[in-house]
């Protein structure tokens, strides 16, 4: 037998030595007994204090602010992930009242800019965005609409802005490639803008016999990358040349 051979036998026993071993002697009494788990954690679990009293039970006592967050963008949002555990409160007869988030800091952590948050998900800069100023200055947290509906695509779209500002198409308003209604700036994920979905938009200024400034690069639309589509070659934000 080649010594390779060998040696990898050996190292295979020694682990299916050690899987047996650490089965039989560390592995808890009930794992497995209701899946890949250890079903006595049910038992162990259960038996924590409660701290969470769920949102209907808050409902019960501030039905107005109920009424204004069911009609909100926060209306999926959990009373306690803002103010906390409410049972102490409740049982208390309110003489124990949780936190009411009031500072800067709080807010961005769903709504600063992050690039793997969902498109649409309405983001800031926290150093450029009504600097120093708490949020609620300017939102009602129960209803966070926004004072004035946003003029610009880079107040949600950062990411695409910054990309699209440093490319030859920095100069071209985002409504002319992408038909926008005004409802998509109130209800972003509701209403959305819509995309080309043939050459068409790009032979305008691109086709050999576009009527557009010299400096812009000419293609015969009809040939070129075909049977592809523009965009599966060149990223419109930032539309370089592939040679």
């Amino acid at each position: 037998m080649p010594g390779q051979i060998r040696r990898l036998l050996i190292v295979t026993v020694l682990l299916l030595a050690v899987f047996i071993v650490v089965r039989k002697y560390f592995t808890p009494k009930t794992f497995g007994e209701q899946g890949h788990y250890r079903a006595a954690a049910i038992d162990s679990i259960a038996s924590l204090p409660m701290k969470f009293a769920g949102h209907q039970r808050c409902d019960e006592c501030h039905s107005d602010v109920e009424e204004t967050k069911s009609e909100s963008f926060h209306r999926n949002v959990n009373c306690e992930a803002c103010h906390g555990p409410a049972l102490d409160h409740i049982e208390s007869d309110a003489e124990i009242l949780p936190p009411a988030p009031r500072k800067r800091g709080y807010c961005p952590l769903c709504h600063e800019y992050n690039p793997a948050r969902p498109t649409g998900f309405p983001q800031i800069d926290p150093i450029a965005h009504n600097p120093v100023e708490p949020c609620i200055t300017c939102h009602n947290p129960h209803a966070p609409d926004p004072p004035h509906t946003p003029g610009d695509c880079s107040a949600c779209h950062a990411s695409v802005s910054r990309t699209k500002a440093l490319s030859p198409h920095a100069p071209l308003d985002c409504r002319e490639c992408h038909r926008t209604p005004e409802e998509h700036k109130v209800s972003p994920r509701r209403i959305k803008p819509d995309k080309p979905v043939s050459p068409d938009l790009c032979k305008k200024c691109h086709d050999k016999h576009a009527d557009s400034p010299k400096r812009i690069p000419r293609v015969d639309v009809t040939t070129h990358g075909q049977p592809y589509l523009c965009w599966q070659c060149h990223y419109p934000h930032f539309p370089e040349t592939n040679k």
